[in-house]
Formats: structure tokens, sequence, C-alpha cells
């Protein structure tokens, strides 16, 4: 159950996002008020999350598809540009956030090792 609240909670954040940027600075009210949901669903989810799973791991995991998940709305939504260098640096997140999560107990275990 917890990975379902955090695609929720990762869902939420993009919508919550892409109604930012159109209620163009709050001046907007109906993607203000879409701002205001999503985002509210989003932190009630990721919370919840956090009841079940590790703090690094449910940031790591919300932050890194978010930011994917963002930049594919920014693209096909807003018509945003991207350019060499943002693809590399989400690749390189998307290897951070499985090492993280694919690698924790073994980088816990080394750091135990070095520390006694």
């Amino acid at each position: 159950m917890p990975y379902i609240y955090l695609i929720i909670s990762i869902s939420t954040e993009v919508i919550g996002s892409a109604f930012l940027k159109s209620s163009e600075g709050f001046s907007k009210f109906i993607p203000s008020l879409g701002t205001i949901i999503s985002f509210g669903i989003c932190f009630y989810f990721l919370s919840k999350t956090m009841q079940h799973l590790p703090l690094n791991i449910t940031y790591a995991t919300w932050a890194g598809l978010g930011l994917v998940l963002t930049t594919v709305v920014s693209i096909i939504i807003f018509k945003e540009q991207i350019n060499l260098i943002t693809i590399v640096s989400i690749v390189l997140i998307i290897v951070g956030v499985s090492f993280v999560k694919h690698f924790r107990n073994i980088a816990l275990i080394a750091l135990f090792q070095l520390l006694y």
C-alpha cells in the first residue's frame, strides 16, 4: 500500500506543478485552486507513505520521479525546450534514486563496518 500512496503523491505533485505554472503567479483562480488542492493531496499521501517507508527512499523516489514527470509535462503541455545537460542530469538523478533504493542496505552495512 505505501507504494500506491507514493504514486498518488508523485502524480498529484506533477499535477500541482502544472497548475502552478498555469496559475501565472496565482493570478488565475481555477489553476490556483487546482495548485492548492493538488499539493494538499500530494503532501497528505507523502506523509502516509512515510509511515511505512524510510524517509530517504520516500523522498528520493518522490523527488526524482517528480522531476522526470514534471519535465515530460513541461515538454508536452507547455512546449518547453530541454537540452542535453538537462537530459544527462535527469538520467543521473534516476541512477541515483535507483542506487539509493536498491543498494541502501549494502551502503549501511559498509558504513557500519567502517565505523566499527
